[in-house]
């Protein structure tokens, strides 16, 4: 049987205009790229200190 993968959810917030370059390639590398724009991630180190890099710019929706 496979193991089910946590995810979640997360919802940009801030705009990545006058942000430095690696923030915005982070917001699109994580899906986002408009405002309000959800996108649902697998819950892995990389992708948690990606948004930990953009915390100011997203927030968590939903945790699974």
């Amino acid at each position: 049987m496979a193991k089910a993968e946590k995810t979640f959810t997360i919802e940009q917030t801030g705009s990545p205009i006058r942000r430095e370059a690696a923030q915005r390639q982070t917001l699109i590398g994580l899906g986002l790229n408009k405002i309000r724009r959800r996108s649902t991630l697998q819950d892995t180190p990389a992708v948690r200190g990606m948004v930990e890099k953009v915390k100011h710019l997203v927030r968590v929706i939903d945790a699974k």
